[in-house]
C-alpha cells in the first residue's frame, strides 16, 4: 500500500494525530491514507463521551476494549483518525467531536467540506 502525500487541511505537513493510543489506518500516530483506506480514517478528532456513544449506537463501539486486537478501547479526551463519513454524520447529528486541524488529512475533505471540519476545529493553542 502506497500512501497519499502527507498533507493536511491546511495545505502544510501532517501533524501527528497520537501516539497514545497509537492511530492511524496505519498505526504510525497520524491520519495517512491510501487507496485502501475505504473507510477514509483521515479526521484527527478529540473524543468526547457524548461521540462515543453515539458512534456505539450507530455501531462502531470505539470505547469497548479489545485485546485480541490490542485495542484499550478509546475515552474522552483520546485522539483518533476518525473516518471522515462517521464524522459527517456525527455534524450532522449534533454530536461531532474537536478536529486537530494540522493532523487531519486533506483528502478528508473529500468527504467533509472544510468549513465544517474548521467549524469543529481545536483551538490553536490545544492542538
Amino acid at each position: 500500500m502506497q500512501k497519499d502525500p502527507a498533507i493536511n487541511v491546511l495545505g502544510d505537513a501532517l501533524q501527528p494525530c497520537s501516539e497514545a493510543p497509537l492511530t492511524g489506518f496505519f498505526r504510525d500516530a497520524h491520519c495517512n491514507t491510501c487507496a485502501e483506506d475505504q473507510g477514509s480514517h483521515t479526521v484527527c478528532a478529540v473524543m468526547t463521551a457524548e461521540f462515543l456513544a453515539y458512534s456505539k449506537y450507530v455501531g462502531n463501539d470505539l470505547s469497548t476494549p479489545r485485546p485480541a486486537f490490542g485495542f484499550a478501547g478509546l475515552k474522552p479526551g483520546d485522539r483518533w483518525c476518525l473516518c471522515a463519513g462517521r464524522f459527517l454524520q456525527a455534524h450532522d447529528e449534533g454530536c461531532a467531536p474537536k478536529v486537530q486541524l494540522s493532523a487531519t488529512h486533506r483528502r478528508a475533505t473529500e468527504i467533509v467540506p472544510l468549513p465544517v471540519l474548521k467549524e469543529h476545529a481545536l483551538p490553536v493553542e490545544e492542538t
